[in-house]
């Protein structure tokens, strides 16, 4: 069955912004991206359901494709995932007025004020694709990020691929992913993480006694999460306003040249700088990101 949902894009929405993201993967099993559209497969609630959402400004009509039967709570969620990938989260007009005089960052923020934080189409989504990318060259990653929805994920009636849900990953074995190069470590965590949330012991719906803070300190405690795991993951998976990407290479490298400086501020001197752009500083890292476009891999 076909869902319909409308959405606005705002005036001046920076549609290249929204396809660098979703194009990242030219072999890509789970997207179809042209200049236009983007479709997606994902699962949601257990059912195989294909995204299409339009590119342009103002209100569009975007779809949702279901291999089963809708419900209001999936319903729900189809419409929170197309808001994630089309970068509707956080409204970037409190960032540039508060941005407005800064010497490091303002001439940046001046270049791209419609500059968005375009998110994956699940939390579950964001935060596998955070420990998978952990460390490792965005190459390899996007790599095995590929692997791993071809091993956990299902196919959609139409043949695109769907991102797995947690218990479809957590049914996986270390031989899946270790026979297909992800190390050991990297497996362990991946699984460790798919079983928690598939259990219900970590639970990344925010509620009542479940802030995002709270959230963020759960995913700290599972051994091989980190705290730029987990504020990448709440940055693409929430978008979540206030996240400090100090421990980014890519974030360190953009000071370092915005500062005229030889070497990469230290991850502790990046932290204080970030700091002032409280309770902004997930917008910040974007900016910072952005600086490096014509660079290559500086942003996973």
């Amino acid at each position: 069955m076909t869902e319909t949902f409308e959405l606005l894009l705002p005036p001046g929405y920076r549609v290249d912004d929204v396809l660098q993201f979703h194009r990242r993967d030219a072999e890509s099993v789970a997207e179809q991206v042209t200049p236009a559209s983007i479709r997606k497969g994902v699962l949601l609630d257990g059912v195989p359901v294909v995204l299409q959402a339009p590119l342009a400004s103002g209100p569009v009509h975007c779809t949702a494709e279901l291999d089963g039967e809708s419900t209001p709570g999936l319903r729900q969620r189809i419409h929170d995932a197309l808001r994630n990938v089309l970068g509707l989260r956080i409204d970037p007009a409190p960032f540039l007025a508060a941005i407005a005089h800064d010497q490091l960052l303002g001439p940046q923020v001046r270049r791209r004020p419609g500059l968005r934080i375009v998110q994956s189409a699940t939390v579950f989504e964001a935060l596998t694709w955070a420990i998978i990318g952990q460390q490792i060259n965005l190459a390899f990653a996007i790599a095995l990020r590929r692997t791993f929805i071809l091993q956990a994920g299902r196919q959609h009636s139409s043949g695109l691929w769907c991102y797995p849900e947690a218990p479809d990953a957590a049914r996986l074995t270390l031989d899946d992913l270790t026979s297909r190069k992800f190390s050991r470590a990297k497996a362990e965590t991946l699984l460790r993480f798919a079983t928690l949330v598939a259990s219900g012991e970590l639970n990344l719906t925010p509620g009542p006694g479940n802030s995002i803070d709270q959230i963020g300190q759960r995913l700290l405690a599972v051994k091989g999460i980190g705290p730029w795991t987990v504020n990448y993951g709440l940055l693409r998976g929430y978008g979540h306003g206030d996240c400090s990407l100090h421990g980014d290479v890519a974030v360190r490298t953009a000071l370092q040249r915005l500062l005229g400086e030889q070497a990469k501020p230290s991850i502790a001197r990046a932290e204080q700088l970030l700091q002032q752009y409280q309770p902004h500083r997930t917008m910040a890292a974007a900016h910072l990101w952005a600086s490096l476009a014509n660079d290559h891999d500086n942003d996973s």
